[in-house]
């Protein structure tokens, strides 16, 4: 037997499927070695149409295997707001600016969030990505 729905509780987002739920965007996450590669990377991925936004974060720790050795390196992430349509682009790009051999960019879909904002990041990312428009 299903469990019954508390009362209160929010309805489903309203408008296309899954638009106003955050259907079709992504959150993109990067690690940078430093402030002027996250800075070149987050300006090129916006001048380019493929994010609508990059937070740049300092002050990050990893610690991970390379190679067969633990390392630790202080980096900068990057948070990229796209769309899932221009992910492979954005990926192409990422590699191309990027001084890591091996850079980190893993998507996680977007599941919701303030419709007006999500509209923005819609807006802002080419559909294919590119750089016209």
């Amino acid at each position: 037997m299903a469990a019954e729905e508390p009362r209160g509780s929010p309805s489903p987002p309203a408008g296309p499927a899954g638009e106003a739920a955050g259907g079709g965007l992504c959150l993109v996450l990067c690690t940078c070695p430093d402030a002027e590669s996250a800075g070149r990377i987050a300006r090129a991925l916006v001048e380019r149409r493929l994010a609508a936004c990059v937070n740049v974060l300092p002050g990050l720790r990893s610690v991970y295997r390379w190679q067969g050795r633990v390392e630790e390196a202080a980096e900068h992430l990057l948070l990229i707001k796209t769309r899932e349509a221009a992910l492979a682009a954005l990926q192409r790009a990422v590699v191309e600016l990027h001084p890591y051999e091996l850079p980190e960019v893993v998507a996680v879909p977007i599941t919701g969030g303030l419709p007006a904002y999500l509209a923005w990041v819609r807006e802002g990312v080419r559909e294919g990505g590119g750089t016209e428009g």
